[in-house]
């Protein structure tokens, strides 16, 4: 295999395009913390975290759960149970990855690498927790609420309250479309005793309760229209993404979950970008 093969085997193993979930919302919890472009060495930090802190938590998502991906049809043909990639290959990339995660931390201020060591913690934990609880969904919605709050921190030091609204927001969105994704795995999840709430809840209700937390979602987003920084555009687009948390669950049934990995990622990869044009673009509106 030759160096860009296996480059593409890493890429795919961490499922880079998958970034479309949180960066948006470091960007968007950035970009109103500054009041618009924050600096440029600034913005490369947080784009470095982010995307090494990601990398890390994948592959060891991807590590730990090697033996059970080789079990479940729908994943048998990953990178590391069909052994494109070692499992010290693996490892190797989780080390450097953190490293740079932290490094990049310390480059941005002392609170936001103080912190990075808890940060790593949460977002590897998250691997180990569908052996435990079912609860595992929202667990991994805290995992990416660390985005827009981290990003709040790298540019203003300290914690505040809109990055706290925007992280109960993806911790909301994204335990309810994770809950739609771990439909597809109910049997198999029961075969081998592991946990999630469709598992244990069953199909229908599994989908009621992402309904509900998409709805809250929602809510917690609209809330955020009285920030001083944002308008009438974050309010568009606020309800542009509610319509499309709607499509979401037109899309999947208890009886037909076909279109689940539509569901999962295209809607809500379009949902994270969404929000962030429609929120950057009223803060320089409101600017002119």
């Amino acid at each position: 295999m030759n160096l860009f093969e296996k480059v593409r085997v890493f890429f795919n193993l961490v499922k880079f395009s998958h970034t479309v979930f949180a960066l948006p919302f470091a960007l968007t919890s950035a970009f109103v913390a500054a009041g618009g472009v924050p600096p440029l060495a600034t913005l490369m930090w947080i784009l470095l975290a982010m995307v090494s802190a990601r990398t890390a938590a994948m592959a060891f998502n991807r590590l730990v759960d090697a033996d059970i991906d080789a079990q479940n049809p729908r994943t048998a043909d990953r990178a590391l149970p069909r052994g494109t990639v070692r499992r010290r290959e693996v490892a190797g990339l989780i080390i450097v990855s953190g490293a740079i995660f932290v490094f990049a931390a310390s480059r941005l201020n002392p609170l936001c690498f103080a912190l990075s060591p808890v940060a790593l913690i949460v977002i590897l934990g998250y691997s180990y927790l569908k052996r435990f609880t079912q609860w595992t969904h929202v667990f991994l919605g805290v995992a990416l609420a660390i985005a827009p709050i981290g990003a709040w921190i790298a540019v203003r030091g300290q914690f505040g309250l809109f990055p706290v609204v925007l992280g109960l927001a993806v911790v909301l969105w994204v335990a309810g479309f994770d809950i739609i994704y771990a439909c597809q795995d109910v049997e198999f999840d029961a075969r081998h005793r592991l946990f999630s709430f469709p598992q244990k809840y069953g199909l229908a209700n599994a989908l009621k309760l992402s309904a509900l937390l998409h709805l809250g979602a929602a809510a917690a987003l609209l809330s955020l229209v009285s920030f001083p920084s944002l308008g009438l555009l974050y309010l568009i687009g606020v309800l542009i993404v509610s319509a499309l948390l709607l499509y979401e669950h037109t899309l999947v049934k208890p009886h037909d979950l076909s279109k689940a990995d539509s569901a999962f990622f295209t809607v809500n990869g379009l949902i994270a970008i969404v929000l962030m044009c429609f929120a950057i673009a009223d803060l320089f509106v409101g600017r002119s």
